[in-house]
């Protein structure tokens, strides 16, 4: 499905709303990734060890987990926002050229639909992380096999950016759903998409550490660049290439003595 342009000559309040749909944008960006780096510096990453995923001392699991979920969709905030931005602007357009009188309201909608889906994701890496960390401390062996899974997890991540499948997603994920269906709805369509797009970049987020900045931050700008770029497809090789690269290395500096 093609995208509706942004540059359409739209009624002078339009072009307010605009403006300050941008500058909510901005705060909420500059809020979320403020909050990424406090919550960076008050926990460990979370794949350095096993107990960064346990409940601390007088913590229940499900103030644990609470918290990580918290912390997860502020994080994919701060990542995402700057690739869904455009979207969204597009999706706003289409409102207006509709004749919808206010659109802030279905913006809003589309938003919190979209990361509701992360949200969702992110209780399947709790899930998941935790029962991870249990076997590790179950069975001490496995903490010996994480290094070499986690550099072949990127290695397979960086060969998934290559293949048709990636490619049919990125396409997907650069158009705009169809308006029909309640705001809500169009962005739950929007973040499945989305998340099948980046699920390789966001598993070598997972392996190389959750709560790590430099990892945040270069899987955030690849994200970005193969949604946004004109050549996408030739980006997201690009990033394949680097990555399988980087998966070697993490792989052969694991399984070497």
């Amino acid at each position: 499905m093609t995208s509706t342009p942004i540059s359409v000559d739209l009624p002078r309040e339009h072009a307010v709303s605009e403006r300050g749909f941008l500058a909510v944008s901005a705060l909420l960006f500059i809020a979320s990734t403020a909050a990424t780096v406090a919550w960076h510096n008050a926990m460990p990453a979370m794949t350095e060890m096993p107990m960064a995923w346990m409940p601390m001392c007088g913590q229940t699991w499900w103030n644990f987990a609470a918290s990580f979920a918290c912390m997860w969709t502020v994080m994919m905030v701060a990542m995402m926002l700057p690739s869904l931005l455009p979207v969204l602007r597009r999706y706003r357009v289409a409102l207006h050229l509709a004749g919808k009188p206010d659109v802030g309201a279905p913006t809003a909608l589309a938003g919190a639909g979209y990361f509701a889906v992360w949200a969702l994701i992110g209780a399947m890496v709790f899930t998941l992380g935790a029962a991870l960390a249990q076997l590790e401390m179950t069975w001490p062996v496995l903490a010996r096999v994480v290094p070499v899974a986690s550099g072949v997890v990127v290695l397979a991540a960086g060969a998934l950016q290559f293949s048709a499948w990636k490619a049919r997603q990125l396409a997907r994920c650069r158009a705009v759903p169809a308006l029909g269906g309640a705001a809500w709805r169009f962005g739950l369509r929007l973040g499945l998409r989305c998340a099948a797009s980046c699920a390789g970049l966001t598993a070598i987020l997972l392996v190389t550490g959750v709560m790590d900045l430099r990892a945040m931050a270069t899987v955030s700008a690849a994200i970005t660049l193969e949604r946004l770029a004109p050549a996408g497809e030739r980006v997201a090789r690009c990033i394949g290439t680097v990555a399988i690269g980087a998966g070697l290395f993490l792989t052969l500096c694991a399984a070497l003595p």
